[in-house]
């Protein structure tokens, strides 16, 4: 709740907005109007003397009396996490589909209907279901508590003039934040010193490079998030310097607290598969009311009693309705959960496995998801003597520099030299080995320096050894330079990195394969220009000797010599441009969204293959532009983009939505809080298990433990093969479904008893099949899912392909079997015999359409029994159950089936192979002609 307030303790200026007791915002006196018309306090508008007269604090600190009173009124300084769903909350939300409730309806009016035994089955079903779901969710939480980073974080505050290191919890408004190299922001703060300070802000907007911040500016209200450079905000990390700052801002008042406070907001968009299964579930319901309408309608007129017509009806009407598929949709999705683990994707909520496979657009984070996140020299340009490569990727010291001509000459090699070595003595981070791994600390520049350095035999300790620093100038912002001065051998030498343009300035000689000479300026730019332009960060070095003995100074960085030109990237991983490959070849559009410069974001993209010109990229000002205009204005500049660059945390939400609209099927990626309200929006959210925040993990319904691309792209393979075998399942469960209400309705026009008692039909279909179909949901990969085009959105589990199977498969199997029942009732058999063997038929035709069941169009000889033999298994062990029950006593008794001979059984088999011939048939015309 927002209270106005006229005055605050120490405050005589304008009215203040207080939230929880503290003030957030304020009014110049002329914009009060009775406390309606109110402008946020925005910190990085003010002085920095101004916030701390607000917060009633000073550059001492609060006293620890003031800090344990604001910890009390304000909280622990912690985000709201979401209580993880206990087993039993878990178990009831198995029971959350219709399908589920139209098989419970069925069930109530079995039990009152006194058909116990139909009751029971149903209900053992749903609840071999339920927990089969509970224990794939629950393992999933636990495998994602353990991703979370159970460290505490550590702040150090002034209280009192002292300085004492406290858990970042218990932060104030109001406490002091001492900020060194390496630290975590504990909360958001106005700066009120800065040294060099730089802070990696990209869990906040996904730019990959460090801020540089400044505390003595005063930046206009309405400033971009990335652009206020007198703030430090929760979350983000010190990589260079040090810095000291009042805290703002605590919690859920924190810019990343006002993030996931958005997630409440947004709504995440309907699984397909559960969109589909609804569709699907309710025109089972529909068909099963028909069928039982049409034969009440048909006994009753025939003069029978109206109570046994209804008992039948609802027998039908419970056998018809495949009651299987529960268990069996859990088990296809259980498998794929399983094979997802094996490929590093951690799955939260079991239906994201299939909605992750109908994705048709994947809108993916850049900075550590397609990139490595670690920025790297890769080309290093020496004047008049073109460019050479950096190889090697990433904190690693593997690599080497080469030239155009391939290895470098003896000059060549030396001038390298002379450069690494400038680079690693004006530098301020570590690079080395401890404990048998490398290690590093500091600016990532300097860590990229450091690691080309060792590339080429340059070690740090050694040339540090060999040439002492005795004074240096340290990076500032405002200088955009770093200088040292060491000594190197009898005399005193600089060495700058910088800026080019501000280097330029400092030297009048440079650096050739021939020795050195005159500077010429503008080779020097149009190389830096071309570099930058192809989204490379571009870094000059320089040296000279200084001859003067007065104190070291920037006044004595003239008539240098110029060195080189070195480029660094934030690299592409090495699997995402194949990756990016496969999701073009499987019709799945791919784009990346990224709070990079558009340079830099559309040269990473040229090396995916996802954009190759400006046209492409859209940023964020010009989305901006276009929400004013409208929806439409919004949705035709999302269209056509693969590159959007200089977005906003808001803005990747709108993006997402727009997705929606035009009809697509959206998946997510990300790993920082700022990526956390699109992934909530999305059709499926997928959050990075290393590098994410824990906002970004429990947006997301799928959690990538190796933060890859390529682990995305492999899970939508799993997912594809998923569906498939749902599709597999419901063809199998389905067809013979509709081939028992077919063999019911060719009995009642020929005015037959029915076939089939309602307990023999519901081992038909629950234990007969229900052997065969888990097998079946255990279908390995075809091997072609990723060269098939994603499924239209819109369409439903019911294509024609599968309408067309099904009433082929469910008329020749019901019009052989009823022909069969006929033939025996007219040749003198019992009604128990002819019944018999009318279900053992059935069992047959079940054990034959399961192989029907493992490809829509390939034909079921070209598939290998072995690529799953526990379907094998499976289709023997239905057999083998159904024949079991017929020869032991008590249960043929309660069926009413018996023994036959094996001639008998035989003659049936040929019947049933019928199926496979017609489905074999069907499957080659299909082939041949596709539009049929």
């Amino acid at each position: 709740m927002k209270i106005l307030l006229p005055g605050y303790s120490r405050h005589t200026g304008p009215p203040i907005l207080f939230r929880r007791g503290f003030p957030v915002q304020y009014v110049s006196h002329a914009e009060w109007c009775g406390g309606f018309q109110i402008a946020e306090l925005q910190p990085h508008s003010r002085h920095a003397e101004d916030v701390l007269h607000e917060l009633n604090t000073s550059a001492t600190g609060l006293s620890q009396k003031e800090a344990a009173e604001r910890l009390e009124r304000f909280g622990r300084n912690t985000l709201p996490r979401a209580k993880p769903l206990g087993i039993w909350s878990l178990f009831l939300r198995q029971f959350l589909s219709p399908l589920i409730y139209v098989l419970l309806a069925a069930a109530v009016v079995s039990f009152f209907l006194e058909r116990h035994t139909d009751a029971f089955f149903i209900l053992a079903v749903l609840l071999i279901n339920a927990v089969i779901g509970t224990a794939q969710e629950y393992s999933a939480e636990r495998n994602l508590e353990s991703l979370r980073n159970l460290v505490r974080t550590y702040a150090r505050v002034v209280r009192e003039g002292e300085s004492f290191e406290v858990d970042a919890e218990e932060c104030v408004p109001g406490d002091i934040v001492l900020l060194e190299e390496g630290m975590k922001v504990p909360a958001d703060l106005r700066l009120i010193e800065t040294h060099a300070l730089n802070v990696d802000e990209s869990l906040l907007t996904g730019e990959s490079a460090p801020v540089s911040k400044d505390a003595s500016a005063v930046l206009k209200w309405n400033a971009a998030l990335g652009d206020r450079v007198n703030m430090a905000f929760a979350g983000t990390i010190v990589t260079r310097g040090r810095g000291k700052g009042v805290v703002v801002a605590t919690g859920i008042e924190t810019e990343l607290g006002r993030l996931a406070e958005t997630l409440t907001d947004v709504e995440s968009a309907k699984p397909p598969l559960t969109r589909r299964m609804e569709v699907f579930s309710g025109n089972i319901a529909k068909a099963v009311l028909i069928a039982v309408l049409l034969i009440i309608a048909i006994e009753v007129r025939r003069g029978m009693d109206p109570a046994q017509v209804f008992v039948q009806s609802v027998a039908l009407a419970v056998s018809a309705i495949p009651e299987g598929l529960p268990v069996a949709l859990t088990v296809v999705l259980a498998v794929a959960v399983n094979r997802m683990a094996r490929r590093n994707v951690i799955v939260r909520r079991m239906v994201a496995v299939e909605t992750l496979g109908s994705c048709d657009f994947i809108a993916s984070d850049k900075t550590g998801t397609l990139t490595m996140n670690v920025l790297t020299a890769r080309l290093v340009a020496i004047p008049g003597h073109g460019y050479m490569e950096v190889t090697g990727d990433g904190i690693s010291p593997e690599g080497e520099i080469r030239t155009a001509h391939g290895r470098p000459t003896e000059r060549e090699e030396h001038l390298i030299k002379r450069v690494v070595t400038a680079a690693t003595l004006c530098n301020e981070a570590f690079f080395g080995m401890r404990n048998g791994r490398w290690v590093h600390h500091g600016d990532t520049v300097d860590v990229a320096l450091l690691v080309m350095a060792h590339k080429v035999g340059v070690m740090q300790a050694d040339v540090t050894a060999k040439h002492p620093m005795v004074a240096q100038i340290p990076f500032a912002s405002e200088r955009k330079f770093a200088a040292t001065l060491n000594r190197v051998g009898e005399r005193h030498q600089v060495f700058v990195k910088g800026a080019p343009e501000i280097l330029i300035e400092m030297c009048d000689r440079m650096v050739t394969i021939d020795g050195d000479a005159p500077l010429e300026r503008d080779a020097i730019e149009r190389c830096a220009a071309d570099m930058a332009n192809n989204g490379y960060r571009v870094l000059a070095i320089a040296d000279g000797v200084v001859e003067s003995d007065e104190e070291f100074s920037d006044k004595q960085l003239r008539g240098l010599t110029f060195l080189a030109l070195i480029g660094m990237i934030d690299p592409l991983r090495p699997e995402a441009e194949h990756a990016v490959a496969r999701c073009r070849k499987a019709g799945i559009q791919v784009a990346m969204v990224t709070g990079d410069h558009p340079i830099t974001a559309l040269a990473i993209a040229r090396e995916l293959g996802l954009a190759q010109s400006m046209e492409e990229v859209v940023t964020g000002p010009e989305l901006k532009k276009a929400e004013h205009i409208g929806d439409e204005a919004f949705d035709d500049l999302i269209r056509q983009a693969r590159v959007f660059a200089r977005v906003e945390p808001r803005q990747k939400l709108d993006i997402v939505r727009s997705l929606i609209r035009l009809g697509h099927t959206v998946a997510v990626t990300g790993d920082g809080a700022n990526d956390a309200p699109a992934m909530r929006a999305a059709h499926v959210g997928v959050a990075m298990g290393m590098s994410g925040t824990d906002i970004a993990k429990e947006s997301a319904e799928l959690v990538i433990t190796d933060d890859n691309f390529a682990s995305i792209v492999a899970g939508v393979e799993e997912g594809r093969v998923a569906y498939s075998n749902v599709r597999k399942v419901i063809f199998l469960l389905v067809s013979t479904g509709a081939a028992e209400i077919v063999l019911f309705f060719l009995s009642l026009f020929a005015a037959v008893p029915l076939p089939l008692l309602a307990v023999q039909l519901l081992w038909l279909n629950l234990v007969t099949n229900g052997i065969q179909h888990i097998g079946l949901a255990l279908e390995p990969a075809e091997g072609d899912e990723m060269r098939r085009p994603p499924r239209p959105h819109g369409e439903g589990i019911f294509n024609r392909i599968m309408v067309e199977r099904i009433l082929l498969s469910s008329i020749v199997m019901g019009g052989i079997t009823f022909m069969l029942y006929r033939y025996l009732l007219s040749t003198g058999s019992s009604m128990d015999e002819a019944r018999n063997s009318t279900m053992l038929l059935m069992v047959l035709f079940e054990n034959l359409q399961v192989f029907n069941s493992r490809s829509e169009l390939r034909s079921a000889f070209s598939l290998s029994p072995m690529r799953n033999p526990i379907l094998v298994i499976g289709t023997l062990g239905a057999q083998l159950v159904h024949i079991t029950a017929m020869y032991t006593p008590w249960l043929s008794g309660v069926l009413n089936i018996g023994p036959v001979s094996l001639e008998h059984w035989a003659r049936l088999l040929a019947l049933a192979l019928t199926i496979l011939v017609a489905m074999e048939a069907y499957k080659m015309v299909r082939r041949r002609v596709p539009s049929a």
